[in-house]
């Protein structure tokens, strides 16, 4: 019996699903490496960066903002975010989430269930955290 999965960022496989994609994600808990069904990531918006347009059909999707600020979009529907905000996006609604900051945007980033998620992350290119990434997930930047 499995009692406990941890992952320091720092050590995360991190990996860009198309190689325009202005958002990149470090893996931390998924069905591969931990046989859950859902995906735990930290996502990461270049400035200027978003989602592409997509939906999920059966995933409710959760973005937790740990840094940076940037605007959500559901239909016609539009909210802005900052540190500390959460959202949530339930299925079957087309959604993207744009970086309006200077800086980063990092979000905790949660798909339950994965539905495919986690293995389209990991068919991406593998990509390495900067400097920047890893002082701010690891709580060295304000």
């Amino acid at each position: 019996m499995k009692t406990f999965g941890k992952e320091a960022v720092a050590t995360a496989k991190a990996f860009r699903i198309a190689p325009n994609d202005t958002n990149y994600f470090a893996v931390l808990f998924d069905p591969a490496k931990d046989g859950i069904k859902n995906v735990f990531v930290i996502e990461i918006f270049t400035p200027g960066g978003a989602t592409p347009p997509n939906e999920h059909s059966m995933a409710d999707e959760f973005f937790y903002v740990l840094s940076g600020e940037g605007v959500a979009r559901c239909g016609d529907q539009e909210t802005s975010l900052k540190k500390g905000d959460a959202l949530l996006l339930h299925p079957g609604n087309e959604h993207i989430v744009h970086n309006t900051g200077t800086k980063k945007l990092y979000c905790l980033t949660v798909m339950t269930p994965n539905e495919g998620f986690a293995e389209l992350i990991r068919g991406g290119t593998p990509v390495e955290l900067d400097a920047e990434d890893l002082a701010v997930l690891g709580g060295s930047v304000p």
